[in-house]
């Protein structure tokens, strides 16, 4: 064959290609999906796309497409280099067989050696059954990926469909899942399997629906109600990751931070006011938003440099830190820490949640991780202690003791073994029983010992704290603080690997 007869098959394959592509739209449209194609059209810069591999397939008869059921390649996000797989559902159900799996983790292989984030948009039946093992083995190559890439590139799942068996164990080996609402679902084993196993009848979307993952498993980290929304979303997640030139910063708006505290400091607030008082404009990108609301954790920008954010917050069971809360804070830690994002750690918690539930659960094992990932963590951090921090809770998150580098109070706030309330009954339970007015007596024994132990001075008094500042200043001093230890190299004992308290 000469170069002419070559290149005409060539084009005539293409035609082949586009008439089976404009087939497949009108099928997954039919569905109410988009098309794998056009899903990577809303999550990249436009005319960024450049695909591989899609003349690999395997056995042509049953897989009806050249592309193995899944579109891989590079493009740009916000002009960030990325890889990206897309899955196509419309050939043999997006599933997953020895090609399809071999694209992938070649995918995988060149994200690692360019250092680029790898997303995967999910759409797939799971293994593909007329495969047999060979499918298994094709999963267990891109576990193995996901696994030994973990902390190299960032990884990112978005689930377009319903997902089960193996093939929800990849996305949940990733750093970020995505999820829409009423449209994506990820179980082990479906509703029809639960019945005939347990006699359970339950709803797709009650066993592994978005809002479900969202708010109670807490293993998905974003949701929104369109697929155009759910890529928005990661586009803008990319985007936070680059540090901005500093003409381009937009400060947050005056607003003073001491009036959003409430005057009774029993009294709950939304520590994300504080947050948005704090961070460039609209830069905050909150992350696990429904799920252990009392933590709030995510991504910002302050004076143009990425950061990630931790906190703790009061309008929830009071800032509490239970089970939920501490897997959270950690996992986000370690994600921070591995991509070399500092962490600003926003502290209002009066301790870890009491309760027979909490401790049968292993409250004790899941906090004991926030220490393990603060402690570990060799990233610049900075810890603003805003009106309270006691006990365990102080040390764990991200206290002097563990590694921070900057420690700041605002004034008024207390540091304690626990609360004045509850030591003062302690203390001075025998002086409060002996009193003529004993509720009078405690009220003074609790004001002697916040003056006493409980006051931030007493903690700066101590070098537990580097500085009592002025609410006002928080932001200035936080971009000098952060300026200071920018460059900063810490090392840990030389060893194969830790082993955190899973």
């Amino acid at each position: 064959m000469n170069r002419n007869q070559a290149m005409d098959t060539y084009l005539e394959k293409l035609q082949s290609i586009f008439n089976e592509e404009n087939a497949k739209r009108t099928k997954q449209h039919s569905k109410g999906k988009r098309t794998a194609q056009e899903r990577l059209d809303d999550l990249l810069d436009s005319g960024s796309w450049t695909e591989f591999q899609q003349f690999a397939a395997g056995n042509q008869d049953e897989i009806e497409q050249l592309n193995d059921g899944v579109l891989i390649g590079v493009g740009t996000i916000h002009g960030t280099k990325v890889c990206v797989f897309a899955q196509d559902f419309t050939v043999a159900g997006g599933s997953l067989g020895e090609i399809h799996a071999k694209k992938i983790a070649w995918l995988m292989d060149l994200a690692a050696d360019m250092k680029a984030p790898i997303i995967g948009l999910n759409d797939s039946g799971g293994a593909r059954i007329q495969e047999g093992i060979t499918a298994l083995e094709g999963y267990g190559s891109i576990f193995q990926r996901n696994a030994n890439y973990s902390g190299v590139i960032p990884q990112i799942s978005v689930i377009l469909g319903p997902c089960a068996g193996g093939a929800v164990y990849s996305p949940a080996l990733t750093d970020f899942i995505f999820m829409v609402e009423k449209t994506s679902q990820m179980f082990i084993t479906g509703p029809k399997v639960v019945k005939v196993i347990t006699g359970t009848d339950i709803a797709g979307e009650d066993l592994g629906g978005a809002s479900m993952h969202a708010s109670i498993s807490g293993n998905v980290h974003v949701i929104a109600k369109t697929e155009t929304d759910i890529l928005q979303e990661v586009r803008r997640l990319i985007c936070l990751w680059k540090p901005v030139k500093t003409e381009e910063v937009l400060a947050p708006k005056g607003t003073s931070l001491l009036t959003l505290l409430p005057t009774d400091s029993r009294k709950g607030y939304d520590i994300k006011t504080i947050i948005h008082s704090l961070v460039d404009q609209d830069s905050f990108f909150e992350v696990q938003k429904k799920f252990a609301r009392n933590m709030v954790i995510g991504f910002a920008r302050l004076n143009g440099k990425p950061i990630g954010i931790i906190s703790n917050n009061p309008k929830v069971m009071a800032g509490c830190i239970d089970m939920d809360a501490a897997d959270k804070c950690a996992r986000f830690v370690r994600f921070c820490d591995a991509f070399n994002y500092p962490l600003l750690v926003l502290e209002d918690v009066s301790g870890f949640m009491p309760g027979i539930k909490q401790e049968q659960g292993g409250l004790i094992r899941h906090g004991a991780k926030i220490i393990y990932a603060f402690a570990t963590a060799t990233v610049p951090r900075i810890t603003v202690i805003l009106r309270k921090a006691y006990g365990g809770a102080f040390v764990a998150l991200n206290s002097k003791a563990i590694g921070a580098d900057f420690v700041f109070a605002w004034p008024g706030s207390e540091v304690s073994v626990m609360g004045p309330e509850g030591a003062a009954s302690i203390i001075y339970a025998k002086e409060i029983q002996k009193s003529p007015n004993p509720d009078q007596m405690k009220q003074e024994k609790i004001s002697e010992y916040r003056s006493l132990y409980a006051d931030s001075y007493h903690a700066a008094n101590k070098a537990l704290i580097d500085d009592i500042i002025h609410p006002d200043d928080t932001r200035k001093r936080l971009i000098l603080a952060f300026s200071l230890v920018e460059k900063k190299q810490r090392n840990h004992p030389h060893r194969k690997h830790g082993n955190i308290p899973l």
